[in-house]
């Protein structure tokens, strides 16, 4: 840093006092819906009414500063912001126009022709899916999915309420009291070793527990508890003179404790129902797993041979993971779950429901010196493991098995095998194909990535069953059958002799690993090679901040071993790192912008919660879009083809969400989470040596502990009562067709919270002009009452707030998104806990417009943005004099504008805005009630060729007037303006 900015920057910090003033209010940063219960409705706020003087601003007087971290962000933003960086090594170049030979020089016209059919079946797709409801078709017949007869059997908490141990009035049992019950969870939930809880124990006058030591509080959790989940058992496999354990669980019995989980009675799926977006049954809905079109071909061949089935879909995942973070201690854990639980349960691991069914052997068999028979005999051990946990499957699925579901109603269960999750190595293991082939059709390894076609068929699947069937005819015979049917000489495959089973279906897609760990991580790359790291890095650390963005202030060029989320992250601005950047040779910049668009196109709808047939066809047309564009990056000379199979992989995405619902049902980033619960958190629990037995034991002790928690808090609800047969045949979660799915206005509608007091308690109009930047507040103010009163009295004061808070409602409307929350800074400069400078932060938002005579407008246009400077609200003194006969507003913003959304540019399919300002340049704004916010946005600064290095992150608002609304900011803003 030079010496000039070092004196400009000790010249900003001497401007600020420092006082020990401590705030009251809320806590920022991750949380969840009971972080609310400190906030009021914006109607329902404090009006902080009584008279104070206005507080100095340096530290406020409200809830930012309670937020150490908050501001120790910020702070550290900011130094990061003045950190040296490299000038631009050449002067900016000019882009070039298109080359005769260039063919977007002549495509842009069928581009934009397809860019406005795009618009017209978005907007199709938008009012399909704001509908508030899905008209449904049920399975045709009474037998599918019935109960085998009215009698009511006890659930398992009734059942275990009626022994020794539960039949007392003591919820607790066979724990004496809530103390030893909340000792016993904390225990075994929060870690402590045995030795630990041992020398805890024996402070006897310090606790008085029923329990005396660890191996005392074992016994009783061994001996008494149930955990609704079978044991683990233990077999041994030799292979090639090697011992290998498997801990694995009996597949019916989990099945069973699943499907008969009290905590999922009245929200398990029983039959398939076909979901529609309008009455005349054109436009399909898919989402939760019955809503596919494999369930209903099932449910439909099972009734023909055998009516009243309840069709049971097993749903199995698996993945290598490591236990250390030196060393090679590894885990191989299966896990396994049902289509008839909702989406939401079976991906929220606090929901349990998912089971783990399996460690699986981790030895790469390095005494078997030949690699091609390391591999055959690696490949051949993990069919032999999964043989024998799944091989139970064969006889239950076409003879089923009797099921009582939580609620205690008896059905025939047929459990089928219809989903495994994996990475593509997995999914290479599980097929059996070769390495940079595709798992589910048949083409070629060097035609992947030429092209897309997302009606490929399927592999044939009866012809690699034949092959396998040719393995006692000899080994050439055997290995050319093999050969010619595309599959490696695999003895005896797990899902060879499954019922109902083609194994090519059942490999779904992996947002994580193919597109944010794949696709978009070679994009990124592209990127760099492209436009190199120079610009790229200026240019990310220049982005201003919002809720749903992550800042990279040193760049992206050197992060190393990037996780997905990150790759996600970055997604949110990649648009803003390419567009008006030139290429050099002459190439055009507008294809690549193109195809970069049209990635992200595909990587926001394939994450969509609910889909219809629009919605599916413009998933299509964003991988030909792709495809149609991604010539640039050869021309470029960084890449020679596109042979990558988590590209191709992207052609199968709309086969499978026909199939299986939305790529939320089987996402490998859910059962990735699985691995810290059931993999990493078991190992730390065990002496590192002979660790699985342990790790097993700890599993089950701790599942107990769960379930046991669960029946206390029913116990807890239902002191005597039983439970009705009425209660037991409950309604299923998805309501039926002339019931709506969601009941909530046709808007996007947000609820608003904000701080019950203020941060700051009083601040008058100059000091709103000084350190807001709410210049024309008073007039503002004044243009909002003028219908009440013509004057505003200069010597009023108002308590200001420096957050508002959103919890943002499903942008489909059909009850199937999951709760999303935003937040909106409005607060001037201050400094942190240690001293440091922290910037200013007024953040950008969505403001609902109406038209002059009151009708609310609709699509994108029915937002304005503006830039929040202050929120406020008028004192009761105050609303009393302006609005002395009607109810007075609530809280106010002060609101600096933008011009209105237009139609958004053709090439990158932004929404291009600009401040608006009056004839001697001033910024225009107006007061507005903060019941019209609908949410954050977040602006992509228009930077031309080369970012101006004077630009900051923090500054960036105020320096630039061109900005592009960022619709790839969150998943629920892509959904709201897209």
């Amino acid at each position: 840093m030079s010496g000039g900015e070092k004196g400009k920057r000790e010249g900003e910090r001497q401007t600020w006092r420092r006082r020990s003033t401590a705030f009251e209010g809320d806590y920022f940063g991750d949380y969840g819906p009971e972080d609310f219960d400190d906030f009021d409705d914006y109607q329902q706020g404090d009006d902080g009414d009584e008279e104070a003087d206005e507080e100095d601003l340096d530290n406020g007087d409200g809830d930012d500063n309670d937020d150490a971290n908050d501001d120790y962000q910020d702070a550290q933003n900011y130094e990061d912001e003045q950190a040296w960086e490299p000038p631009p090594s050449s002067p900016p170049r000019q882009s070039p126009s298109p080359l005769p030979s260039d063919p977007l020089a002549h495509a842009d016209d069928s581009q934009g022709a397809q860019a406005d059919a795009d618009r017209v079946q978005q907007e199709r797709a938008r009012r399909h899916l704001q509908q508030h409801q899905t008209f449904c078709v049920n399975f045709p017949g009474t037998t599918a999915g019935m109960p085998l007869s009215d009698a009511r059997v006890p659930t398992e908490y009734e059942s275990f309420k009626t022994t020794t141990t539960g039949a007392n009035s003591n919820p607790y049992a066979p724990f004496t009291s809530k103390v030893d019950w909340e000792f016993a969870r904390w225990a075994k939930m929060r870690g402590p070793g045995s030795t630990a809880v041992t020398e805890l124990l024996s402070i006897e006058e310090l606790l008085g527990l029923s329990f005396k030591n660890s191996a005392q509080l074992n016994a009783i959790i061994d001996d008494t508890l149930i955990s609704g989940r079978p044991r683990f058992t233990r077999r041994e496999i030799i292979v090639a003179g090697e011992v290998f354990e498997v801990f694995y669980r009996d597949i019916i019995a989990c099945v069973q404790a699943l499907f008969g989980d009290p905590e999922f009675a009245g929200i398990l799926v029983f039959t398939p129902e076909r979901h529609y977006a309008d009455a005349d049954h054109t436009a399909r809905v898919y989402f939760d797993m019955h809503t596919g079109q494999w369930w209903w071909a099932q449910q439909r061949a099972m009734e023909r041979r055998k009516p009243g089935a309840t069709l049971i879909p097993i749903i199995i995942s698996s993945d290598k993971t490591q236990l250390t973070l030196f060393g090679s201690k590894a885990a191989y854990p299966v896990y396994m779950t049902i289509g008839n639980l909702p989406k939401d349960v079976r991906r929220k691991p606090s929901r349990r429901g998912q089971i783990l069914l399996a460690y699986l052997p981790t030895s790469n068999l390095s005494h078997i010196t030949s690699p091609p028979a390391r591999r055959r005999a690696l490949t051949n051990l993990y069919h032999a493991y999964m043989s024998r946990i799944m091989k139970p499957l064969r006889k239950a699925g076409v003879d089923g098995i009797p099921v009582t579901s939580g609620d205690g109603i008896r059905r025939r269960g047929h459990p089928i095998f219809a989903m495994h999750v994996g990475d593509y190595p997995e999914q290479v293991l599980v097929v059996g194909c070769k390495t940079g082939e595709c798992p589910k059709c048949p083409i070629l390894a060097e035609d992947i990535g030429k092209t897309t076609d997302c009606d490929r068929p399927l592999r044939d699947f009866k012809k690699v069953l034949a092959a396998l069937q040719t393995v006692n005819t000899g080994p050439r015979a055997f290995s050319c059958a093999c050969r010619e049917a595309g599959i490696k000489r695999i003895q005896d495959p797990y899902w060879a002799h499954l019922p109902f089973v083609n194994i090519y279906q059942a490999i779904t897609p992996d947002i994580l690993h193919q597109l944010c760990q794949g696709v978009v991580k070679h994009l990124f790359a592209w990127l760099i090679a492209a436009y190199g790291a120079e610009e790229i890095d200026a240019r990310c650390r220049r982005f201003p901040p919002n809720h749903n963005i992550r800042l990279f202030l040193k760049g992206i060029s050197k992060l190393q071993r990037v996780t997905g989320k990150e790759h996600a992250d970055m997604c949110r601005f990649v648009l803003g790192l390419v567009i008006g950047v030139p290429l050099p040779d002459g190439c055009s910049s507008s294809q690549l912008v193109r195809a970069v668009h049209a990635l992200l196109d595909f990587l926001y709808l394939a994450q969509y919660p609910a889909h219809t047939d629009d919605t599916l066809e413009l998933l299509e047309h964003a991988l030909q879009r792709f495809h149609a564009n991604k010539s640039v990056f050869v021309d470029l000379g960084i890449r020679a083809n596109f042979k990558i199979p988590k590209l191709h992989s992207l052609d199968h995405y709309i086969q499978c969400i026909i199939l299986f619902g939305t790529t939320d049902n089987y996402d490998t980033q859910y059962t990735e989470r699985l691995h810290i619960d059931f993999a990493k958190d078991a190992y730390r629990a065990t002496n590192r040596k002979d660790e699985f037995p342990q790790m097993t034991l700890w599993l089950e002790r701790r599942e107990k502990i769960l379930r046991h928690g669960s029946y206390i808090q029913w116990r807890l609800r239902n002191p005597t009562t039983r439970g009705s047969t009425q209660q037991a045949l409950a309604p299923r979660r998805i309501p039926p067709a002339d019931n709506p799915l969601a009941a909530s206005d046709s808007e996007i509608l947000s609820r608003i919270r904000l701080t019950r007091f203020a941060s700051v308690k009083a601040v008058r109009f100059t000091t709103a002009s000084q350190r807001y930047g709410a210049t024309y507040l008073q007039d503002a103010l004044a243009r909002f009452v003028i219908r009440y009163r013509v004057y505003i009295r200069r010597h009023w004061t108002m308590p200001v707030w420096h957050k508002i808070r959103f919890a943002l409602e499903d942008a489909q409307d059909l009850g199937v998104m999951e709760d999303a929350h935003d937040v909106a800074h409005a607060r001037p400069e201050r400094r942190d806990s240690q001293g440091r400078y922290v910037p200013g932060r007024f953040d950008t938002v969505l403001v609902r417009e109406a038209t002059p005579n009151g009708d609310r407008l609709t699509g994108p246009k029915r937002y304005r943005i503006g830039q929040i400077r202050m929120l406020f609200k008028l004192r009761k003194t105050t609303t009393d004099e302006l609005f002395p006969a009607i109810v007075p507003p609530s809280h106010l913003a002060y609101i600096e504008w933008f011009t209105a959304l237009t139609d958004p540019e053709p090439i990158h399919g932004l929404y291009r805005v600009t401040r608006c300002r009056g004839a001697a340049g001033e910024r225009l704004a107006d007061v507005v009630e903060v019941s019209s916010i609908v949410r954050s946005c977040h602006l992509l600064p228009c930077f031309g060729v080369s970012a101006p290095r004077e630009w900051t992150s923090s500054n960036v608002l105020d320096s630039c007037d061109n900005f592009l609304l960022n619709t790839f900011s969150d998943q629920h803003m892509y959904m709201s303006i897209v």
